[in-house]
């Protein structure tokens, strides 16, 4: 082997490894050794302070979202069309009933307001664009 073109291995890597081992974990890792190959170190995944906070809130207002872009009424974030799929929007209309009902009781006064608007909101919609049949 040319002595000028050797294979140069970094060892300390190891080390490095071994002490972060010790002190607990910092942050978290890949989710799979697949993820850990992509360049740069990075996971394909957001960090966590990129990430808005799980809220409830957050949950009605995109399904409330999806509802309105399968209604025709928002144009769709990838074709940016209006394009209506009323079968889609029934199931959004009838799954945050089935949120509504099952929720009852157990929400904040605010969190039990936006469900019960978005829901009535959505029924009528989903009724004029229907005219009235289901």
């Amino acid at each position: 082997m040319d002595e000028a073109i050797r294979k140069r291995v970094d060892e300390s890597w190891k080390e490095r490894v071994e002490q972060e081992k010790s002190a607990g974990p910092q942050r978290p890792g890949p989710e799979s050794p697949r993820e850990a190959e992509r360049p740069g170190g990075e996971t394909g995944r957001a960090a966590p302070e990129e990430l808005p906070q799980a809220r409830f809130d957050l949950f009605i207002q995109g399904l409330l979202m999806e509802a309105l872009i399968a209604l025709g009424e928002m144009p769709h974030p990838a074709t940016r069309k209006h394009t209506a799929n009323l079968p889609q929007a029934r199931y959004l209309v009838d799954l945050l009933g089935v949120l509504e009902e099952k929720t009852r009781g157990n929400l904040s006064v605010d969190e039990d307001r936006l469900l019960k608007d978005a829901v009535y909101q959505l029924r009528m919609r989903y009724l004029s664009r229907t005219g009235g049949g289901g």
